[in-house]
């Protein structure tokens, strides 16, 4: 009698969201990867309990942010105050939405990005795992030794992120969005 061939089970291999950018991006967001929430609704941060958008929304409350059913008008909504989004990660595998569980991954093709905008003047990495890659993602850029594009590390909007309050993360972002002209 044989016995049944054990397998591992598959991770599945993911697929990341577009760049949400334009030629007046001043600061570009980059998170490492969209989560399982954000993957299913398409959308950048479309877990209910991140506060990216919440941030933000509080950061300009003289315009209002558009609902989560219209996604594009909450993407021409940031591109409308020079901020864009997107992710370190073109592709990965992972179970679940934590940055511990990513493996395999591909960096995004970043050579273009300057093209589309050309105003760049900081990359700001949401949370820890971006910001590990800041150097590969200046480099793909052509940015070596370049001190023209900022490069930031701010706290992750994830509710992953819980030792950092709301009003903490409010603040954080807040000061370095203001250094480069976004919030007042």
């Amino acid at each position: 009698m044989s016995s049944p061939h054990l397998t591992a089970p598959s991770i599945p291999r993911l697929a990341g969201l577009p760049p949400v950018v334009g030629p007046d991006t001043r600061v570009l967001v980059l998170g490492s990867f969209p989560g399982r929430a954000s993957l299913a609704a398409q959308q950048y941060y479309g877990h209910p309990r991140n506060h990216f958008w919440r941030i933000l929304a509080a950061l300009w409350p003289q315009h209002p942010l558009p609902g989560r059913e219209d996604y594009a008008a909450r993407c021409d909504w940031l591109l409308a105050r020079g901020l864009g989004l997107w992710d370190v990660y073109a592709a990965c595998e992972r179970e679940g939405s934590l940055d511990t569980s990513i493996r395999n991954a591909q960096v995004n093709d970043f050579a273009g990005l300057l093209i589309q905008a050309p105003g760049l003047a900081a990359i700001a990495h949401n949370g820890g795992e971006s910001f590990r890659h800041a150097r590969a993602v200046r480099s793909g850029m052509g940015l070596d030794g370049q001190a023209r594009i900022a490069t930031l590390r701010l706290p992750s909007t994830s509710p992953a992120n819980a030792s950092w309050s709301f009003e903490k993360k409010l603040t954080a972002w807040g000061e370095a969005l203001a250094t480069f002209g976004l919030v007042k």
